[in-house]
This record gives structure tokens, C-alpha cells and sequence, in this order.
């Protein structure tokens, strides 16, 4: 009996599509189709031909609805979509003509685990547009590309060293108000609940 099958969800623009797919995969003993409704986490599998509006808010309401990982199958994917695709929770993607059963089950399995994966050309020109934005957007005006600025990163070194409100103020010669200030806006932008979970927070995104 198989037990680590990895559940997956299929969107696919067309019917005739979702059929194809799912008949090339619906023997494989790696995964299993998983019910809409189950409410269990699932690796969902996005076929599309364009990435256009429609693709793209399907792709920010799968991020919002907290799934395992999403794969993508595009026709093509230029240079300017690739910072969206990404920051819209996709984990992996591949071009239509290359897209195997194979292949399609090693992608599933890797997102389902937390991998990501990209063909090579998309990877460097990923890096490239992220190079190009913190060189160009983030670096000149003091922030990084998790969105946190170089002194809030400072006051969150100092959190996390155990300094209170007044130490820190006093150390990088800002106001008590100033300080709070910047812990409020770190924990409201982030959705964290308090100070220990900002330098949690921050810890594990590398931060810090």
C-alpha cells in the first residue's frame, strides 16, 4: 500500500487539457488527484498557455488559500512576469513543450517537500531582475528584498540581543518614541503578534 502519494490539485485553461493531464498522471503511484473540497494540502498544478489576468489572479488566490506548493506550466514566461510569478507563492515552473508526465511528477514532489525549481535560462533571469531591482529600487533607498529597512533591522539585532526600549534608543541615538515606532510597523507589515515573534520572524528569513 502506498502511503506518501502526494496529494495534487489540477487547474488547466482548457478542458481538453485537464483531461490529457489527468489521464497521463492518474496511473502514476507518486501522486493522487485530491478532492477540491478536502481541505487538505495539496501540490496544485497550473496549466496555462499565457500567463494573462486570469492566470494571474488564479495564481494570488492559491497563494491566499495556503496550499503545499503550486507548479506551473506555461507556454512561455517572459523576463518582466517572473518576480510576479514567484512572489505569487509558485514554486516551480516549466514550459509546456517540456513538460513530460515524468517531469511533471519530479516538480510536484519537489514543491510538495518545499523545493523550488526553474529551468536554467529562467533561474538567471530571475537573478538578474532581482539583482537589477535591489541595485536600482531597493539599495538607494535603504531597504532589502524582504521589504525591511536597514534600521529596522538594527533595532531588531538589538531585540533580539535583549536590549530594552531605552538601551536601544539610547545606542543608535533615536527617540523611545522612534523605536516603538519602527517595532510597530515591522510587526503590523509582517502580520507578527509581538516583539519575540518579530525577532523569530526575522531570524528565520535570515535577517538578523
Amino acid at each position: 500500500m502506498i502511503t506518501d502519494q502526494v496529494p495534487v490539485l489540477l487547474h488547466a485553461t482548457d478542458t481538453i487539457t485537464h483531461a490529457g493531464v489527468t489521464a497521463a498522471l492518474r496511473s502514476r503511484p507518486e501522486i493522487r488527484f485530491a478532492d477540491e473540497d478536502s481541505g487538505e494540502p495539496a501540490v496544485v498544478l497550473v496549466i496555462v498557455e499565457r500567463l494573462n489576468e486570469e492566470a494571474r489572479q488564479l495564481l494570488r488566490s492559491l497563494q491566499c488559500a495556503g496550499h503545499a506548493g503550486v507548479v506551473l506550466v506555461a507556454g512561455e514566461v517572459e523576463d518582466s512576469e517572473l518576480l510576479d510569478v514567484v512572489g505569487n507563492g509558485v514554486s516551480a515552473i516549466i514550459r509546456r513543450a517540456d513538460a513530460t508526465p515524468d517531469t511533471l511528477v519530479r516538480l510536484v514532489k519537489a514543491a510538495a517537500v518545499g523545493e523550488g525549481a526553474l529551468p536554467p535560462d529562467l533561474l538567471g533571469r530571475l537573478l538578474s531582475r532581482v539583482s537589477r531591482l535591489q541595485r536600482d529600487v531597493l539599495r538607494p533607498n535603504g531597504w532589502d528584498l524582504a521589504g525591511m529597512s536597514q534600521r529596522e533591522t538594527r533595532v531588531l539585532r538589538l531585540v533580539a540581543d535583549g536590549f530594552e526600549t531605552k538601551e536601544i534608543a539610547d545606542q543608535l541615538s533615536y527617540s523611545e518614541r522612534t523605536v516603538k515606532s519602527i517595532l510597530h510597523d515591522i510587526t503590523n507589515r509582517f502580520q507578527l503578534r509581538n516583539r519575540a515573534h518579530a525577532v523569530a520572524f526575522a531570524m528565520r528569513e535570515g535577517l538578523i
